[in-house]
């Protein structure tokens, strides 16, 4: 299959994908000549990638042709949509055309339509490396032991969820990571063992922290906890005021489920149409995280977020304007 189209926000584990087809493909004695890396935001360059995609390799191996943040698929102009359309049925079977985006293909385009019935008839392929949601606890496990096979390791499942609730999405940190992790294993063990939670306990410091993980602990009646989660996010240099809007949405997104399911409403599209949340199994997730509160204890808390807000806009300190509104006012 000469054209594979590669796409999705966690780019750590699309640049992997993308180094071991090229390391499958490509004779290295011949990569000066039949590698070409290129950039999809240059008209020009992705252009000249059709161009080198026609064009057979030299000597062994095949040719690859890399285009990095591909426009083919997002917003593509009608002049490269054309030459897309003239091109597909000319590359060269020897030659491998990376298509390479961030962004989920839009099939409202033709190219997009062209290029994935190519994929239905098996004539290329496409990946999605997508990164999990922060609210989305099991998918960040799940990414934790992708990674891991990815990379040839092993782990304990209480050491991916120790990683996970170490590190969270951040895909580039967690490869890091689990190299660390295998060599810290396998100098103890003179073996390929598993990589244990002791070993993620060592090594790996410190739990993820965000605006949510703030919210949880707000939600579940522990203000200290949520004072020590907002004065690591300002240590790391989050601004006050988005750590506020960050959890003003999302408990009014609680709010708003709570209400619903208070009215009757059991349906998680209509429920997540209503509260503007993109996607609906995120219902499932907060049903969980409110089981047992009311919208009362909501509303209060997005009262305590009001009076950090304002002390904020006044000049306040931002860690003794959440302290005060975390503390003083519950």
């Amino acid at each position: 299959m000469p054209i594979h189209l590669y796409w999705g926000d966690d780019e750590a584990a699309r640049n992997r994908a993308v180094e071991a087809l090229i390391d499958a493909r490509l004779d290295p004695t011949w990569a000066a000549i039949n590698l070409s890396r290129l950039d999809g935001n240059d008209p020009a360059q992705a252009a000249q990638a059709l161009e080198e995609a026609r064009t057979p390799p030299f000597g062994s191996g095949a040719r690859v042709v890399v285009l990095q943040r591909s426009p083919f698929c997002n917003q593509c102009p009608a002049e490269l949509a054309a030459q897309l359309d003239a091109n597909l049925a000319l590359i060269n079977p020897d030659c491998h055309l990376l298509l390479v985006s961030s962004g989920k293909p839009d099939a409202r385009l033709r190219t997009t339509k062209a290029l994935q019935q190519l994929v239905k008839e098996g004539r290329a392929s496409e990946q999605s490396f997508a990164l999990p949601p922060i609210w989305d606890g099991a998918g960040q496990v799940q990414l934790v032991t992708r990674t891991a096979t990815d990379l040839g390791l092993t782990l304990e499942p209480a050491a991916a969820e120790a990683l996970a609730e170490a590190i969270g999405s951040d895909s580039a940190r967690l490869a890091s990571e689990l190299e660390k992790l295998s060599l810290y294993v396998s100098s103890r063990n003179n073996n390929a063992a598993p990589i244990t939670l002791e070993a993620v306990q060592a090594l790996v410091g410190g739990r993820s922290t965000s605006a949510l993980a703030v919210g949880d602990a707000l939600l579940a009646g522990r203000p200290a906890d949520a004072i020590a989660l907002t004065d690591a996010l300002l240590e790391a240099n989050e601004p006050a005021l988005r750590i506020v809007a960050s959890l003003s949405s999302q408990i009014r997104g609680w709010l708003w489920v709570a209400l619903l399911e208070r009215s009757g409403e059991r349906d998680p599209a209509v429920i997540a149409k209503a509260a503007g949340i993109g996607n609906p199994k995120r219902i499932y997730v907060m049903r969980k995280q409110i089981q047992g509160r009311t919208p009362e204890q909501m509303l209060k808390l997005l009262g305590q977020l009001l009076e950090v807000e304002a002390a904020l806009k006044r000049g306040a300190d931002p860690g003794e304007a959440f302290r005060d509104g975390f503390l003083l006012r519950v």
